[in-house]
């Protein structure tokens, strides 16, 4: 049984100083939602009823926003998850969801409140569908520590770079929904920096590590999954919101490889270094693919 399963005990105090980093850096930007909400355009759907024609965003950006909304919306089963898989370890990384689920709390009510008081979202349609998220809870399949270390390194990397990216095309539609989706971004900024060097000083300290972090690359997809029409929406936003495989591939993957050293990194456990070569191998094979798509559609055009 391969024995590299839990957090190293040995980098409590490198865990330390980068949530004590944290904790700065994320003071300085301390915000709340209601500074992002364009509060003048409210009024009451019972004098005046939602419509379908109300709605300013194109349907790419709209269901990029909303897509974002039902992952967020998770967060209580994001947390329950973090909880379990790090008790019994090393108490900064307890105290980090603490602070990490604080940060977090206000992303699904500003984009849930963006949504409606802007009429984009049907109210209606959008609690039954918030309801419907929450009530499916969510699992993951990564239950040992440093792969849930590395999840959510990629996940809070790739809903950063989802924000800043959609961001650039709302811009034209709505300047206040590009803002806060940087102002999002922002945070998810923060958040990756913690896992990406938490996991990095576990390889460094132990490289046998990459045998879990390497399982957790291969495998990765956004929480989420599970809402209506999951693959729809990722098709709908890769075509107009500015998100898709290509942007997964180069501005996520692509820097993780890059930043935990993967191509330089020496395990001496052979599971561990198969591991890493069929990662590094997996990275080739989705660079061929992305960059045969993006061939086919440089001819298309």
């Amino acid at each position: 049984m391969f024995q590299y399963n839990n957090v190293d005990v040995r980098l409590e105090e490198r865990l330390m100083k980068l949530y004590a980093n944290h904790r700065e850096r994320a003071a300085k930007i301390d915000w709340s939602y209601h500074d992002f909400i364009p509060w003048e355009q409210g009024r009451s759907f019972k004098t005046d009823p939602w419509n379908e024609g109300q709605r300013s965003l194109p349907l790419p950006i709209y269901t990029a926003i909303e897509t974002a909304l039902l992952t967020e919306v998770n967060l209580p089963w994001f947390t329950t998850h973090l909880s379990i898989t790090f008790k019994g370890s090393l108490d900064v990384l307890q105290d980090f969801i603490h602070t990490w689920t604080a940060e977090e709390d206000q992303h699904s009510n500003l984009l849930e409140t963006y949504l409606i008081l802007t009429r984009n979202a049907n109210p209606h349609e959008l609690h039954t569908l918030r309801k419907n998220v929450v009530e499916q809870g969510y699992e993951s399949e990564f239950m040992v520590p440093t792969q849930v270390m590395g999840y959510t390194a990629m996940q809070e990397l790739a809903t950063m770079v989802f924000y800043n990216d959609v961001a650039k095309v709302a811009q034209p539609y709505d300047e206040n929904l590009s803002t806060l989706l940087r102002r999002l971004a922002k945070d998810e900024s923060l958040h990756y920096v913690f896992y990406r060097d938490a996991v990095k000083a576990h390889l460094e300290l132990e490289p046998n590590y990459i045998y879990h972090v390497a399982h957790v690359m291969k495998n990765f997809v956004m929480p989420g999954g599970e809402m209506p029409d999951f693959e729809k929406r990722m098709q709908l936003i890769g075509q107009g919101a500015g998100y898709g495989p290509e942007q997964y591939y180069h501005q996520v993957l692509s820097v993780l490889v890059e930043s935990w050293g993967l191509n330089h990194l020496r395990p001496s456990s052979s599971e561990a270094e198969e591991a890493r070569i069929n990662l590094l191998k997996f990275h080739e094979r989705l660079k061929r693919i992305i960059e045969r798509k993006s061939l086919r559609q440089r001819e298309i055009s």
